[in-house]
């Protein structure tokens, strides 16, 4: 009876692939969300006559509504499912980027609410969309979740040209962000209907654990201490690779981007094609190899003598990294029953990482040069290394007694 339910339960091909298309929908339509804001940035700025510390201040508040978020995401993720949770923050963010473009045209004030609005609905929408990336993994029992994250990446890449495109057309910013608030708003609750059926997601404890029960966990806290490296390499060469090639090779400020540009593409190819080389060794040592390709490449963009030598190290720095923080989500989403709860700890702990990095690295930088200070993100990377062996997968349950199960038939 129980062999019989287990293939009674099990998701159809065709729904399968439709759910893992509508996970890479969300995923694209997050980063596609975030870059259409950070395309305009200049414009508002420039519109608001912000100091570069002051707009520092007004761009902390995204984070801001992030971390304040995740904490509690679990809950949410918990309580509403994931396709809901999804529909409900997409229209969260699109609010916020309604209010942060139409806001900038009254005041500094408006803008913060909007962003931390835009934080709050992308921190969630985050987590939820992890939560389901992890659903999908384990039922196509193949590793895929660094492709939903390669997905993200496609999505901010389709922002950024798009922004782009209405500058160079003299599309105003409150335009072009109020039509992207739009299209998250429609798109966000649209993508989510072929989600996998609630009896396949995630979205309970089905041990009616409290969600926040999950923050006492030791394995948890240390994959989140691991996404907390990535998530710092990461964010890391996102905000300060070009500035230290400019600063440390004298190189042009097209040449810095290049180099920026080159990191990314190679991330980008590590999470699409990274998930043949975890289903063959494993997600440990395929992360630790990562690890080795982000310490060597670190090595040549800061001690490098040449700029073509940064520039490889750039490509190889920006490919160690690319496993982390996908990984470290699959992790934690491994026991279906507890994964909104674990998935919220990780991604809280690790989104800590985007918030405090630039600011460090940047005080390191007043002192060493921004070069030099790159120097404090091979720790976090041999930090990660030494601690990767938590992202094993949990043993799978023991199969009930045969007289248990055949009594638990019965009844």
């Amino acid at each position: 009876m129980r062999y019989v339910a287990a293939l009674l339960s099990e998701t159809p091909p065709r729904a399968l692939r439709r759910a893992t298309g509508a996970v890479y929908a969300v995923f694209i339509l997050s980063g596609f969300a975030f870059a259409s804001w950070a395309s305009r940035i200049p414009q508002i700025r420039d519109a608001l006559e912000l100091t570069p510390r002051t707009l520092g201040l007004v761009l902390l508040a995204i984070a801001v509504g992030s971390v304040t978020s995740m904490p509690l995401s679990g809950v949410v993720v918990a309580r509403l499912g994931t396709a809901r949770t999804v529909a409900v923050m997409a229209l969260v963010a699109a609010a916020g980027l309604t209010i942060a473009g139409l806001g900038y045209r009254v005041g500094v004030a408006p803008v913060v609410v909007g962003l931390f609005a835009l934080g709050v609905g992308n921190g969630t929408w985050d987590v939820a969309m992890n939560v389901e990336g992890s659903a999908v993994e384990q039922e196509l029992r193949r590793a895929i979740m660094p492709r939903f994250h390669a997905g993200f990446s496609v999505g901010t890449v389709a922002g950024a040209l798009g922004g782009a495109a209405m500058v160079a057309l003299g599309v105003s910013a409150t335009v072009h962000l109020l039509a992207v608030a739009g299209i998250v708003a429609v798109a966000g609750p649209l993508s989510v209907r072929d989600f996998l059926a609630e009896e396949h997601a995630p979205a309970a404890d089905a041990e009616g654990r409290h969600p926040l029960k999950a923050w006492t966990e030791l394995r948890t806290v240390l994959i989140g201490l691991f996404v907390f490296a990535a998530a710092f390499t990461e964010g890391t060469g996102n905000d300060w690779l070009g500035v230290a090639t400019i600063d440390g090779y004298g190189a042009a400020a097209a040449l810095g981007a290049l180099t920026f540009a080159i990191f990314l593409a190679a991330m980008t190819l590590g999470r699409w094609f990274g998930p043949a080389v975890i289903d063959r060794h494993g997600r440990v040592l395929t992360v630790r190899i990562f690890a080795v390709l982000a310490l060597a490449g670190l090595a040549l963009v800061v001690w490098g003598s040449t700029l073509p030598v940064a520039m490889a190290g750039a490509a190889l720095w920006g490919l160690g990294t690319a496993l982390g923080f996908p990984v470290g989500m699959s992790a934690a989403g491994d026991d279906p029953a507890h994964a909104a709860a674990r998935v919220s700890v990780v991604a809280t702990i690790g989104y800590v990482a985007f918030l405090a990095g630039p600011p460090l690295i940047g005080f390191l930088g007043q002192h060493t040069g921004t070069l030099h200070a790159l120097t404090v993100t091979a720790g976090l990377v041999a930090l990660g290394l030494l601690i990767s062996g938590v992202l094993r997968p949990l043993p799978a349950p023991e199969p009930a007694p045969a007289g248990a199960a055949a009594g638990a038939d019965a009844r």
